[in-house]
Parts: structure tokens; C-alpha cells; sequence
């Protein structure tokens, strides 16, 4: 029944609420988690100012993970983490910042053999300022046993927070630096609490704290004992109650020291020696009080000898003269020393300006005598000794150097920050910038001097391209650099601030530098383009998408789109439809119709760009672009581009709507008589009610199956007539007539039909809309072949069927057969059509002999060499002259009888009859076939170069050459 727990990180709870300047920490621990007994940590903040972008502090297992901002105040302990055990740290730091405000994240890397749980908490911790205060008024007293002491301390807060305030009074006794005691305190839980050496006075009422008003804490001291000598000072504590429900001290202060001389009531003489501070540096300020405590001492005469490290230093006789030593006469002069009686019972030696030289113990030594003018000592008592320590000066100045900008794009604001901390002196700074790609000398950014005086290095100081520099000193020590407007990547690199100190001569300076990136606008800048749809219907609507990423903020850069098109088919080269400006100003193409702007739709979201199109018509069809053109921020006028991108093409193709036409294809057979009218019926098995149809007849002529149809005669959707070249003549536009019978039924009628217009009929529909912009076909359909046929008597003529194959060279004339076997009906007539159809091609009349005997040429360009013999009545063989390559092809005749009816008035159609096919195959001259072989170079050369051909071939090839030369 064993299961392993899930990782659990706690953190403290928030949010917590800290001073500025104090010590701050920060506790996190880890539990349920397998591996090691130590575990790892590691803090970040998110910044108020970037509340998604994770900012990294300090780690306790990678030297490398703060970022720029944390470096310098992790590598100097100002930020650190205390491992309290293996599974729990504290987070410190040493001095809070405002820039530390935020929400802070612990992280414990995974150790487990699977992620179960939770890897990190969070706490939110916000930074306020300092408002408490506590003064007293620094005084030196001396009582005598049994009297009373009184000293005030004000108290104060203006903390929005709620919180509590404590106040206690404590005693230091004796000269150095000895542990204070605590007298007596008011706790923040309002509860007065003794110290242990003061319990059973303030049980007493001896000891007692008292509050008057609302700032103001009174400490009472009835009856002082000699164990009260030394000094007193007040504390005052803030607290605040965390979400923990735990309080916290957020602030102290402590006031200046009192000192106080008790002196005994027996006549004993008693000296004390003190100081409110024994370890200086060099150039401060040491002062040192002698008391004197004695019974009635106003009535009594000293006479106090200072001395250092046991060598008399002055004298301060009973009177107040001031005697020095030789070797200090000259500093006194200068007014760097000063020993005065400020009453007859404090004395006072003042170094100005401390020297290495005053190291040492101090004594004062206080002879009581009986008068002013009487030196004999009556008694004499040395005080304990005061241990002075002067330091050499050594510059506790600081240095953290940040930017709050460690990544910006070209044109926005470098923002750097010098934090100078511990400096008790002027500082000048220097900011300096070594760019990244140009290893040389550091070039020089600013100054600031110690008196303010601002200066900028040459590089810098022309105002029109970064803008004007800002160095400022924006509290007592931090120093803020701010660049408005970057350039280019040349900006990247480390900047660097050098910070002076200046005292009494001498300087002390401090480097640090951090890193910036300033990124070129191209950087990851790319367009791509989507469309959910790329074949659109006619009339449609579609919408194209340009979404613009980049690898830095899109949003916070002016930035312009424009619509890029190439119509289908490519015409080499895009032309701009519409462009967006970053002030939303929208400017059409001036290639682009009215009508575009009426139906195209833009909009924009973030990085979204969308151009809606409606009514598609088929000029929308072809090939989409965006084209994305950005520039720096801050820069106005905006002039050129910093970096422009194009997206990938997409294809939008326009189809029209599907067609629903159906066309009957049933065949069919119509029968007429010679002389009679038709009509050949076209008939639409559906089609919508809102298209409109465009109907074509054709003709296949009987005798070649491949032949190609015969246009008859169109009628477009408006009803517009267009005859095909065959019927083109006024004759035949009379007879062929196309007429709509009804909606869906259109014929063709066919007026005094003859056995010419024996064939297949059919028709072919097209369908058309209105569409847009326009008439649009959809579709078309063929109708099923309907054969016209003529009703004849059942006398038939009698012509030679046989299909024959002949050959007729150029230039020589040939006879083609067509002969009438038997005879005919008698009073009838004969005529007789010659035909000729080519490969694929129409069946052409070429000449027709009339009932009458009259003979037609249909082409008149062959009426000079067709002959038609005629050697009986029933031969009408044709004779073709001077047989030319274009007349190679199939020929027929056809014959027909006919008889005269209704008194001779009309003219019936009897038999009809077609001869068999005769193929005309058309051969070149003689001497044409050997000019041609003789005119080949390479079959010339192959014969010349050939020795061992045959011997035909080679006697070919001399008969060729000398042919050729006697050309």
C-alpha cells in the first residue's frame, strides 16, 4: 500500500509588505520529492512592468542564471540565498530597492523520476518607503543618588499599511561598546515590559513609561543609582502582521544618547570618560566627555588633564585655562582641536578631522583642590580608558550597474542605471559603450562632474539621431542614462559606468558595466498568409489573413500593410491594391476600378491584418501578397521603412457555378419528300429558371464517319443569329431557320428540304448566366443525332458502288468513274454532284450537273480543270486536269432522277443514288522526286563517303551527281 508523494513547493505568503533600504528575507522549502536530501533552488521575479516575462536572481546551483539586472549585487552578497537545510532556503536582501518590488517565484528543479506536482510558488512583495522616525534631544546629565531622571523620545509613522509601533529605553553603561540593557519597553502589543536589572524598580513604580499624546513616550527614572551611570537612548520599532498571521519588525531607529554622571553621596570622587562613537575613520569627528560626579561640586575645584596613551595631550585648570602640549598647539591653531569646561562637572575634548596619529586610550585625570589659585591636589581619580581606533579613509563606495532595456529593437530607449551605494563624498560619473563588433577603445557616452556640469562625448552629442541624452542623478545615488532613440545595432554592446569619489584630496573609483542588445527591425520579422478558402465561387466572398510575427512587440512599432495582386494569367509583375499607414490612413491602388473599394473589406486585430473581398467576380482571380513594412519607434516624420517583408503567395482561383444543364441525347430519325419542309427538334431535359441558353446546329455530312461537323447556324442568349461558312450564303440563311418553340424545346427548321441536306443533325446548348458583372457560360451539352432522311419511290437508280484507289501524277490529268447502270424511269431527268472530302476535313461539292444540263462550279478556282464527259447519258465520269498535290482526297458522285409534276410546274424527286469512294493519291514528277534525293546534302555525303554501298545505290548517287551538275 506504498505510493509516492507528489513534489510540493511552499513559499512565504504574500503579499508582504517591506521598507526601503532595510534587509529583507524570503523563505521557500520543498517536500514530497524523491533524489537527494539537498535540493536546489532558484528565485525570479516578474516585474509589475512586464508581469508575463520572467526575470532571473540567483540560483543555488548555476553561477550563471541572474540576468544583467541582479549580477553585480548577487556577485557582491547584496542578494543571496541561505540554505537553512537540505529541502529549505532564505532569500536575502541586504538593502530592498523600489525595483525590487514584484512577484517573486521559487523554482526547484526536478529530481524526481517523473514530474508529479508542483515545481515552484510564488509571493508577491511590495516595497514601501521609510516613515518612521524617533528623536531625543542628546544631553549630558549628572544626578546624584536619589534623584529623578526624565528624558523624552518622539515617536512617529505615516505608513498607509496598518501596523504597530514599539518603543523602548535602554542603558549602555560605561565607556565601549558593551551590550545595551533594556530599562524598560512598550511592546507593539501595547504590553509595558522591564528589563531583568530593572523589573523590581518598575514593580516598584520606580521605572515607569509613559505616552503623552500621540507621538510623544516619557521615560521616568525615580531615585537613579550609581549603576544608572553611562547612556540611555530610545528605540522605536514598526511592525506589520504578514498574511501568516506572524508580525514582523519592517523598521527601527534609534535616537541619540543621553549621558548620565551619578554621583555618589559620600564624598567620594568619581570620573567617567565617554564618547558617542569610538571607531572613526579618518576626517571624522571624535569627541570625548570627562564627568566628573561629587557631592556638592558646584561649591568644590578641579583641575582635568587629558591624555593619550598615558602622554599629556591639555590641561583645563580650575578656571577653564587651556593648556596644550606642545606637539598639538599648531593643530589647535588651525582649529582642529578644541578642550573646554563646558560646567564644573563636564569636560570636553573635540578632534576635528581624526588623524592615524590619535589612535590610542584616552584617560582624563581629575585632581580635586582646595582653591582656584591653590594647586595642591586634595585628591586626584584617573577614568577608565577610552579606546579610540581611526581607520585610514577607505571608500565604502558601491557600484551596480543595470538596464531595465537589456533587449529593445532599433529605436526604442536605452535606459541604463548606476546605483552608487556608500559613498560619503562627491562622485563625478562617466558612462562609456564599447560596441560589440568594433573591439577597440571605449567610447565615451557622458559625464556628469561632481557639480552637476553635464557633458556629451562627440559621438553623441548630435541630438537629431538618437535624440537628446538624459544623464541624471535621479536620488542621492543612483544615476540614470537614457539614450530615447537607438540607431542600430550598433548600440548593442556593454556600456559602462565609472564612478569617482573625491575627499580631502584623494579618489577612489569603482567600474561596472552591463549588456545590451539592440536587435535590427528585420529580426524574425515575417508575414504569412492564409486563406480558408482558395476556390471561390462566382459572386462569393472570400477573406485572406496576414498574420505578422516578429521577435520582438509588433504592437508598440508603426507599422504598415499593404495588399499586393497579380492577376491570372501572370501578367510579370504585382501591382498594390490597397495600403494601410500606421496613422490608419488607407490609400487604393491606382490601377484598381471603383468597384474594388465598394466590395473590399479591412481589419485589423493585434498582429491580424484581413482583406475581406465580396462579389468575386473573375478579375479577382490570381495570385495574393502582403507586404509588411515597419519603422523605429519614437521616429516621426517616418521616412523610410526600417525593414520590410513579404509573405508567401496565395492563389485564389474564381470557378463558376457548377452547370445543371441537361440535354436530351436520345437518336432519332426524321423522313420529308424532296421540296418539303422540316424541322429538327433540340430539347432541354432541365436547366434553372435563371439561366439563359445559346443553341448552335451542326450537320454531319453521310458519306465519311470522321468528317468534321458543319456549323449551321447559332443563336447566342440574345437571340442573335451567327451562320456557319458553309450556310452563309442568302439561299441557305433562307432555308435553315433556328426557332424557340418554347422554353426548354428549340427546332430547326429546314424549308424545301432536298437530298443535299441528307445527315445527321444535332444541336449543342449553352448554358448562360448572369453573374456579377456579367453573361457567364456554365456549361454546354450535345444533343443525340437525328438523321433527315428522304422519302423516295421504290424505283431505285443503279450506280457503280465499287471503292477504288488511284494514283495520278503532278501535272497529269485523271478520270474518276461514276456510271449509271441500267436505265431510267422514262420522262424522268438526271442530274449529278461531285464531292471531295479530305482527311478529317468538311465534304465539299466541286461541281453539280442541273436536271437542265447547266453545269455549277461551287469552286470557281477549279472550274478550269474539272470536266465532266459525258460520253452517254448514263456516264458522268469527271476528268481532273493538270492533277495538282492539293487535289489528293476521296470523291463520290451522286446521282438523282427526277419527274415533272402538276403540269410541269413542280419537280418530284424519283431515286437517288451515291457511287462508290474513289482515293486520289497524287504522286510528285520524276524529275522532282530526283532533284529532291539529289538535294540532300546528308544523303549525298552519305553516299559519297560510303564506298562500299551497293552497287545500285552507288550508280544512284553518280547518276545524282551528274544530274546536279548538268542542272
Amino acid at each position: 500500500g506504498l505510493s509516492t508523494g507528489q513534489r510540493v513547493v511552499t513559499v512565504q505568503k504574500g503579499p508582504l509588505y517591506r521598507v526601503r533600504g532595510s534587509h529583507v528575507t524570503l523563505w521557500c522549502k520543498v517536500s514530497g520529492y524523491q533524489g537527494p536530501a539537498e535540493q536546489n533552488f532558484q528565485w525570479s521575479i516578474y516585474l509589475p512592468s512586464a508581469p508575463k516575462r520572467e526575470v532571473q536572481i540567483v540560483s543555488t546551483v548555476d553561477p550563471s542564471f541572474p540576468y544583467a539586472i541582479y549580477t553585480q549585487r548577487v556577485r557582491s552578497r547584496g542578494i543571496y540565498v541561505e540554505r537553512v537545510q537540505g529541502d529549505a532556503v532564505l532569500l536575502h536582501i541586504t538593502e530592498l530597492q523600489d525595483r525590487d518590488a514584484g512577484e517573486y517565484e521559487c523554482h526547484t528543479p526536478n529530481t524526481d523520476e517523473r514530474y508529479f506536482g508542483s515545481y515552484s510558488a510564488k509571493t508577491n512583495l511590495s516595497v514601501i518607503a521609510d516613515t518612521l522616525s524617533a528623536s531625543m534631544a542628546p544631553q549630558v546629565l549628572t544626578r546624584t543618588e536619589g534623584d529623578t531622571v526624565e528624558l523624552t523620545c518622539e515617536v512617529s509613522k505615516s505608513t498607509a499599511q496598518h501596523t504597530h509601533l514599539s518603543v523602548g529605553w535602554y542603558h549602555l553603561q560605561g565607556a565601549g561598546e558593551r551590550r545595551a540593557e533594556e530599562v524598560l519597553a512598550l511592546s507593539k502589543d501595547f504590553v509595558l515590559r522591564p528589563g531583568p536589572s530593572y523589573t523590581q524598580r518598575f514593580l516598584a513604580r520606580d521605572v515607569q513609561l509613559n505616552k503623552v499624546g500621540n507621538t510623544t513616550y516619557k521615560l521616568y527614572i525615580g531615585g537613579v543609582e550609581l549603576s544608572d551611570w553611562g547612556q540611555l537612548y530610545c528605540e522605536a520599532a514598526e511592525w506589520i502582521e504578514d498574511p501568516d498571521e506572524t508580525w514582523k519588525d519592517i523598521s527601527r531607529k534609534q535616537t541619540g544618547r543621553t549621558s548620565l554622571a551619578v554621583v555618589s553621596q559620600g564624598r567620594d570622587l568619581s570620573v567617567d570618560i565617554t564618547s558617542a562613537e569610538s571607531s572613526l575613520s579618518e576626517g571624522d569627528t571624535l569627541q570625548l566627555n570627562c564627568m566628573v560626579g561629587a557631592q556638592k561640586s558646584s561649591s568644590r575645584h578641579f583641575q582635568v588633564v587629558w591624555l593619550l596613551k598615558g602622554m599629556e595631550v591639555a590641561r583645563v585648570d580650575p578656571h577653564g585655562v587651556l593648556v596644550w602640549e606642545e606637539e598639538y598647539e599648531e593643530r589647535a591653531k588651525l582649529g582642529h582641536l578644541q578642550a573646554f569646561k563646558q560646567s564644573n562637572t563636564v569636560y570636553v575634548l573635540t578632534i576635528y578631522e581624526v588623524e592615524l596619529k590619535d589612535n590610542g586610550t584616552y584617560h582624563c585625570s581629575v585632581s580635586e583642590v582646595k582653591t582656584p589659585e591653590d594647586f595642591h591636589s586634595i585628591q586626584t581619580k584617573l577614568s577608565s580608558g577610552m579606546q579610540v581606533n581611526v581607520k585610514p579613509i577607505e571608500s565604502r563606495m558601491r557600484l551596480s550597474v543595470s538596464t531595465s532595456t537589456p533587449q529593445v529593437m532599433a529605436g526604442d530607449a536605452l535606459i541604463l542605471l548606476c546605483e552608487v551605494q556608500g559613498a560619503t563624498s562627491p562622485v563625478s560619473v562617466q558612462w562609456w559603450h564599447l560596441p560589440p563588433q568594433h573591439p577597440g577603445p571605449w567610447v565615451l557616452v557622458a559625464t556628469m562632474e561632481r557639480d552637476g556640469t553635464l557633458s556629451l562625448g562627440s559621438t553623441y552629442r548630435d541630438g537629431g539621431t538618437r535624440g537628446s541624452l538624459r544623464l541624471e542623478k535621479a536620488s542621492s545615488g543612483t544615476f540614470t542614462l537614457v539614450i530615447p532613440n537607438t540607431l542600430d545595432e550598433g548600440d548593442s554592446g556593454r556600456y559602462g559606468c565609472e564612478v569617482t569619489e573625491w575627499s580631502r584630496s584623494q579618489s577612489w573609483t569603482e567600474e561596472g558595466e552591463t549588456a545590451v542588445t539592440v536587435s535590427s527591425m528585420g529580426l524574425g520579422l515575417h508575414a504569412t498568409l492564409t486563406s480558408r478558402t482558395v476556390t471561390i465561387g462566382y459572386g462569393q466572398s472570400f477573406e485572406l489573413v496576414c498574420q505578422v510575427s516578429a521577435s520582438y512587440t509588433l504592437e508598440e512599432v508603426p507599422m504598415s500593410v499593404g495588399w499586393l495582386f497579380q492577376p491570372s494569367p501572370p501578367t510579370g509583375h504585382y501591382h498594390e491594391l490597397v495600403r494601410v499607414f500606421p496613422s490608419g490612413t488607407v490609400a487604393w491602388g491606382a490601377s484598381q476600378p471603383p468597384r474594388f473599394q465598394g466590395k473590399a473589406q479591412l481589419t485589423k486585430a493585434a498582429t491580424s491584418f484581413r482583406l475581406h473581398i465580396h462579389n468575386t467576380v473573375a478579375a479577382d482571380e490570381g495570385t495574393y501578397q502582403c507586404e509588411v513594412e515597419v519603422w523605429r519607434r519614437n521616429t516621426l516624420p517616418l521616412g523610410q521603412p526600417a525593414a520590410t517583408t513579404r509573405s508567401n503567395a496565395v492563389g485564389i482561383k474564381v470557378v463558376l457555378p457548377e452547370s445543371k444543364l441537361r440535354v436530351a441525347t436520345t437518336e432519332s430519325s426524321v423522313e420529308t419528300a424532296s421540296g418539303a419542309d422540316t424541322a429538327i427538334e433540340c430539347r432541354i431535359v432541365f436547366a434553372p429558371n435563371n439561366s439563359q441558353f445559346a443553341i448552335t446546329w451542326y450537320l454531319l455530312p453521310p458519306p465519311l464517319a470522321d468528317a468534321s461537323p458543319l456549323q449551321i447556324v447559332r443563336a447566342d442568349y440574345s437571340s442573335i443569329l451567327e451562320y456557319g461558312a458553309e450556310f452563309a450564303s442568302p439561299a441557305q440563311k433562307s432555308r435553315f431557320l433556328s426557332q424557340r418553340v418554347s422554353r426548354n424545346v428549340f427546332w430547326l427548321r429546314i424549308l424545301s428540304a432536298n437530298p443535299e441536306d441528307q445527315g445527321r443533325y444535332y444541336c449543342v446548348v449553352e448554358e448562360w448566366q448572369w453573374l456579377v458583372d456579367g453573361w457567364y457560360k456554365l456549361g454546354e451539352g450535345a444533343s443525340g443525332r437525328t438523321t433527315l432522311e428522304f422519302k423516295l419511290p421504290e424505283h431505285e437508280l443503279q450506280l457503280e458502288k465499287t471503292n477504288r484507289s488511284v494514283s495520278a501524277r503532278e501535272g497529269e490529268e485523271v478520270t474518276l468513274r461514276c456510271l449509271l447502270q441500267g436505265a431510267h424511269l422514262p420522262a424522268t431527268y438526271l442530274s449529278a454532284t461531285w464531292f471531295r472530302g479530305k482527311e478529317g476535313g468538311h465534304v465539299r461539292p466541286l461541281l453539280a450537273l442541273h436536271r437542265d444540263g447547266s453545269i455549277e462550279y461551287p469552286q470557281e478556282s477549279l472550274a478550269g480543270r474539272l470536266h465532266l464527259r459525258r460520253p452517254a447519258a448514263g456516264d458522268f465520269s469527271l476528268t481532273l486536269h493538270s492533277v495538282e498535290e492539293g487535289d489528293a482526297g476521296v470523291y463520290h458522285c451522286q446521282v438523282q432522277e427526277w419527274q415533272q409534276q402538276n403540269e410541269g410546274k413542280d419537280w418530284a424527286l424519283q431515286a437517288l443514288a451515291r457511287s462508290g469512294y474513289t482515293q486520289l493519291t497524287t504522286i510528285p514528277p520524276e524529275s522532282t522526286v530526283l532533284s529532291r534525293i539529289c538535294a540532300s546534302p546528308p544523303l549525298l555525303n552519305f553516299i559519297l563517303y560510303l564506298p562500299l554501298v551497293l552497287i545500285l545505290l552507288l550508280a544512284l548517287a553518280v547518276f545524282c551527281v551528274y544530274f546536279k551538275f548538268r542542272k
